[in-house]
């Protein structure tokens, strides 16, 4: 499928005012480019896994706007075919209707033409093979380098679904599972995402790995990534639903047969999930949990304790924070 792309140069300061004034006149699918730096709420909330560093903010903003286009090449705006130079016009008209009151700096407009594709793939640009310690990680589009030696190699495609290993949370979780599987784990996996964790854990000798998530992406993702791994499909299960509120989902999963419960998901979902987790985890099984920003580390602290459970260790990693607890 084929899109028309108009892209505005504005500032930074224009960004909402000109996004809902266009959103009003029909256009939608916004895309900001700027190099504000995202504040650590927006951190948190984005749960950002592969983000190059960016240069200094210098209030410049580009705003994209996207018509799909007809079999003709022509652009179909509010359900009629219409013309690139009618759509142009409109914008450039809007823009100039806020001159008076805003500063949106050039306001210059481009036209460009895109396809799907280049969305799918664009982000593959900023994810190269990277090391966590002495685990290679590296996704199918590159070659293991010669000089990788005997440490592990983890293959890691995450496709549509969340864990790429680049994000300090995931790294946190990385860690601390290392310190506690044993070759008798069982382990349970809420949130997996792209499965990294999980495969990871099997790697590093767990037993058995089961996973949870919201995302039916994920089944396709973490399907892919243990083939890629030479992981059995009797060594990692996959449920899709959520543990919180879904009693079919806690009953697939088991009660008291986990000895490592991993939660790389935001403390907002952490503090619900606690005790309901509790009922999965053996007696003196471990919760290792990540996705905690540094101002919520107290919340999820209260929320491990008040569920029953002994911490055990808090380690952290940029802004980011993981909590260890201990069902006793």
């Amino acid at each position: 499928m084929k899109w028309m792309k108009f892209k505005i140069k504005t500032t930074t300061q224009a960004e909402d005012v000109l996004i809902s004034a266009l959103c009003d006149l029909g256009f939608e699918g916004a895309q900001i480019e700027d190099k504000v730096p995202l504040t650590a709420l927006e951190k948190e909330q984005m749960f950002v896994d592969i983000l190059p560093e960016g240069p200094e903010d210098d209030g410049v903003a580009y705003l994209s706007f996207f018509v799909e286009e007809n079999e003709n090449g022509s652009p179909v705006f509010g359900g009629e075919e219409t013309s690139e130079e009618a759509l142009l016009s409109m914008v450039r008209e809007e823009l100039e209707s806020w001159r008076d009151f805003l500063d949106i700096g050039e306001g210059s407009v481009t036209v460009d033409e895109t396809e799907d594709v280049d969305w799918i793939n664009n982000w593959k640009q900023y994810f190269h093979q990277f090391y966590i310690d002495d685990v290679l990680v590296i996704p199918s589009w590159e070659e293991v380098p010669p000089q990788s030696g005997d440490g592990l190699v983890l293959h890691i495609d995450p496709g549509t679904a969340f864990g790429t290993g680049m994000h300090e949370t995931t790294q946190l979780c990385i860690r601390q599972l290392r310190k506690y599987i044993t070759p008798e784990t069982e382990l349970l996996d809420v949130g997996t995402g792209s499965g990294i964790l999980s495969i990871l854990s099997l790697m590093f000798g767990a037993k058995h790995a089961v996973g949870t998530d919201l995302d039916p992406c994920a089944v396709d993702a973490v399907a892919q990534n243990c083939r890629d791994n030479q992981i059995a499909p009797e060594q990692f299960e996959m449920f899709i639903g959520n543990i919180i509120t879904e009693k079919e989902v806690q009953d697939r999963v088991g009660y008291d047969r986990y000895d490592i419960v991993v939660a790389n998901i935001l403390a907002d979902v952490l503090v619900p999930l606690t005790p309901v987790i509790v009922r999965q985890l053996k007696k003196g099984g471990y919760y290792i949990t990540s996705g905690i920003i540094d101002d919520k580390e107290q919340t999820v602290v209260d929320a491990v304790k008040a569920a029953g459970l002994t911490v055990v260790e808090v380690t952290y990693q940029g802004e980011w924070v993981s909590v260890t607890a201990r069902k006793d």
